[in-house]
């Protein structure tokens, strides 16, 4: 697998417009034609049916995710291909805006409800590839009537594409930090990046989208390589579409090149200590 060619999960501004001009196509019409590539970055193994997204973000990048199932865990573990597509762009800063989105099959309720956190999310277009004609629509053609943010917050409080900071910091006596460690050999690696770990994890739990519940948690991810992954907690109004940051994180290692679970041998989670969700 190593010799493979790594798997794309972004492609830039640039390379974008490349691609559409050789190809005769609008940035929108693009988007339908890459699905089958946002495919390939699934993993499936339970429902062998694989999801894809695309989407063109106001910065005029294209991200790309794919679902993610885990044989021998919960069926609710799963990384809906739209939930790893949205982590992947805000992860990644693609933008104040989601402008166009693709998706090889109509996106479940589920993943319908966490689009909402997206802020103008109504004036997303969307278009269902596996359709005979996948023309784009409005977003709220799919989801009408829809249950979101705005129902719950204010209009200020920053959504998942917008900066957020929650106030976090390691000497909080109310903090808390759980370490998880694989050491199979790997012990002096592990303490030899400890505190970084406890950093990256802290500084994903002070961006998490957490307004509902005002519990705000960052994990943090290390490979056999010492590399470091992190992902942030990100609310949903609905509240059951909520991304954990387990998820975001194995996510933040896919998207880096990240093969195979087996190589990840530390772990780091940060919230606070008196909370009404963990």
């Amino acid at each position: 697998m190593k010799n493979q060619p790594p798997k794309k999960y972004i492609i830039d501004a640039e390379e974008a417009e490349s691609m559409a001009k050789s190809r005769g196509l609008t940035l929108p019409q693009l988007l339908p034609s890459l699905v089958k590539s946002a495919q390939n970055l699934a993993h499936p193994p339970i429902s062998n049916f694989a999801v894809g997204v695309v989407g063109l973000a106001s910065d005029g990048r294209i991200f790309l995710g794919g679902n993610i199932e885990f044989p021998g865990l919960p069926l609710h573990h799963t990384i809906h291909g739209e939930q790893f597509f949205i982590t992947n762009l805000a992860a990644h800063g693609g933008g104040s805006k989601l402008l166009y989105v693709a998706v090889s099959a109509t996106p479940c309720g589920h993943c319908r409800q966490f689009f909402q956190e997206l802020r103008g999310i109504s004036e997303t277009q969307i278009a269902i590839a596996d359709q005979e004609n996948p023309n784009y629509k409005s977003f709220p053609s799919i989801l009408p009537n829809a249950f979101g943010p705005y129902d719950l917050l204010d209009l200020e409080t920053p959504l998942i594409l917008e900066k957020h900071n929650n106030q976090l910091s390691l000497e909080d006596e109310n903090l808390i930090i759980k370490n998880e460690n694989s050491v199979n050999g790997y012990f002096d690696l592990i303490n030899k990046n400890e505190e970084s770990l406890k950093k990256e994890a802290l500084e994903a739990a002070r961006g998490s989208h957490a307004p509902y519940s005002g519990c705000p948690s960052g994990l943090a991810l290390m490979d056999c390589e010492g590399n470091v992954y992190k992902g942030s907690y990100m609310e949903s109004a609905a509240y059951n579409p909520s991304m954990m940051p387990v998820q975001a994180a194995l996510v933040a290692y896919m998207v880096a090149g990240g093969v195979g679970y087996e190589r990840i041998v530390a772990a780091v989670l940060v919230e606070k200590e008196a909370v009404v969700v963990r």
